[in-house]
């Protein structure tokens, strides 16, 4: 159970911090958000990235729990980049 919840947690703490940044946005809407969506997209992208490293962390201790986390950010992390070239590739076609 822990396994699914923190992979889940990364991947949405990297989703709202890729729309957090300005290109990513002039990718995705087609334009720069205002300053306090993109704030609260920031805060929002750390909060779940917390969350994600205090699930792992209660669930697995400390050892086994910040190895694991490691792992989850990075495919949460590698998830969102694919997205975006894939959302790219197919903006171009």
């Amino acid at each position: 159970m822990s396994h699914p919840m923190t992979a889940l947690m990364a991947l949405i703490a990297f989703a709202l911090l890729a729309l957090a940044m300005a290109r990513h946005q002039q990718d995705l809407f087609g334009r720069e958000l205002a300053a306090r969506p993109t704030r609260a997209l920031r805060v929002g992208g750390w909060g779940a990235l917390v969350a994600s490293l205090t699930i792992a962390i209660h669930t697995q201790g400390w050892s086994l729990g910040l190895v694991a986390w490691c792992g989850h950010i990075s495919l949460g992390a590698g998830l969102v980049t694919l997205a975006l070239i894939a959302w790219e590739r197919r903006k171009a076609r």
